[in-house]
């Protein structure tokens, strides 16, 4: 099974080796008929501590790595 690659902004640098990412999607309500956006925050684990606040970067499943770690960050996008 292949690996989920998500792309969102990252909204929190401040721990050690995990950022907080921001991924952000849109759908066609399917009784209004109107874009709805919705977001959603994943903890990733980012070993060089390269993405600061408000890069857009490129995360990928993982194994769990800590209680809410299971993304790893794949590239900046």
């Amino acid at each position: 099974m292949p690996k989920r690659i998500l792309q969102g902004t990252v909204v929190s640098d401040k721990n050690e080796k995990t950022v907080v990412v921001s991924v952000e999607r849109r759908f066609t309500h399917p009784i209004m008929k109107k874009t709805v956006r919705r977001s959603k925050k994943y903890h990733a684990h980012d070993e060089a501590g390269a993405a600061k606040l408000g890069d857009v970067v490129q995360i990928q499943e993982c194994a769990p790595i800590s209680k809410n770690k299971r993304w790893t960050i794949l590239n900046q996008a």
